[in-house]
């Protein structure tokens, strides 16, 4: 984040902790449940949210190197990436071009081309035939038209979109207006993939997303775990297009007002999360960063949901000697979103399911989501 950015928002901070206060919404917002039970919503999520739209997918620098490849299949739709001989990156449905097998699992490196676990065809790292086999059981094919299903891919700043629709087109200028700058200062490709964990809960996939736009549950939710850590209830919340950034302060910042102004370091001092619409917060802790993907679990069941937490500490501090550090990181962050945040998020569900009142409330306090939602709509009611 750059320096003029960070002692504009720590100036705003302070004018908020001096007031015991926090960014305000206009009014106050009644919220429908069925956003988080109905089967109808849904479906229009899947096919408005998590497939018209480019969708982040993972971060730069866990696919460096030609030859490294990950897959996904978290919006519905099987996803190859790979990055080719000449560093480019591409993105293939994963999918054999005969019978439909699954060309790949999981992630790797060093691969120097694919080949089908069922009958033997292969293709190289840009997605074309080179193995046709039995070559004279199909007449007329050959491998020059026989390639891989290709997906829009983007790169940006250290982060991978994909567009899980074949034939379309990623407008990068619409990713992140005004953030390009901000998180290019990041530089996140300096920074090493640790470890990805699946935490799947009887939760709506938004209810997931929703904990962590709000900071006024700290003080009761959290008060044994990271109460002690930020300060509760206070807040900044910008919107730049579909996207959002949020800052809570830890209660160590108040450390700055006796620094100038020049060397005030609000990253060491904040937890700074990014929201990228539609499923996807970026969070800058500190020193490291962390990812959260948020998904639909089940297509008939909008009470089943996936969040997929990555930590990515800086690459330097990436090796054996540091693994218990970042795992004793990645333990807090996952035991209290998931032991804490989701546990109770569960609960909520269950009286959303049982139907018991039709709509909850979004107070003044609470612009993260009422912004969220209201751009959720939007997206859905535009299409």
């Amino acid at each position: 984040m750059h320096r003029d950015t960070q002692v504009a928002l720590a100036r705003r901070l302070f004018a908020l902790i001096d007031a015991r206060r926090t960014d305000m919404s206009e009014t106050c917002v009644r919220h429908p449940v069925s956003v988080y039970t109905c089967a109808t919503i849904l479906q229009q999520e899947r096919d408005r949210l998590f497939s018209d739209r480019p969708l982040i997918i993972t971060a730069s620098s866990r696919i460096r190197e030609p030859g490294d490849y990950l897959t996904d299949d978290r919006c519905g739709v099987p996803i190859l990436l790979v990055r080719n001989r000449n560093g480019e990156l591409n993105a293939f449905a994963n999918t054999c071009r005969h019978r439909g097998a699954r060309l790949a699992n999981g992630c790797g490196s060093g691969v120097s081309s694919f080949v089908c676990p069922y009958h033997g065809w292969g293709y190289n790292l840009d997605g074309k035939l080179r193995v046709l086999s039995p070559r004279d059981a199909f007449p007329g094919l050959d491998c020059d038209h026989v390639d891989l299903v290709r997906l829009p891919v983007a790169e940006r700043h250290g982060l991978v979109w994909v567009l899980p629709r074949p034939g379309g087109k990623i407008d990068e200028d619409t990713l992140l207006p005004g953030l390009d700058s901000e998180l290019a200062s990041y530089d996140l490709t300096r920074f090493a993939h640790f470890e990805t964990r699946a935490i799947q809960k009887r939760i709506n996939w938004k209810l997931g997303i929703d904990t962590f736009l709000e900071s006024w549950h700290i003080d009761k939710l959290h008060r044994e775990s990271i109460n002690p850590i930020f300060m509760p209830g206070i807040g900044l919340v910008d919107t730049f297009g579909d996207n959002m950034r949020i800052v809570f302060p830890r209660r160590s910042i108040v450390e700055l007002r006796d620094q100038p102004e020049d060397t005030w370091d609000l990253l060491r001092h904040t937890l700074v999360i990014y929201v990228l619409f539609p499923n996807t917060l970026l969070n800058w802790q500190g020193r490291h960063f962390e990812m959260w993907r948020m998904f639909p679990a089940n297509g008939d069941d909008p009470g089943q949901s996936v969040a997929e937490a990555s930590l990515y500490p800086p690459a330097s501090l990436h090796n054996e000697q540091m693994k218990s550090y970042w795992t004793r990181n990645l333990d807090l962050l996952t035991g209290v979103v998931e032991g804490e945040d989701f546990k109770l998020a569960e609960d909520i569900q269950r009286g959303f399911d049982a139907r018991t009142q039709q709509y909850i409330t979004f107070g003044r306090n609470e612009p993260g989501l009422i912004r969220y939602h209201e751009r959720l709509r939007q997206a859905l009611a535009s299409c």
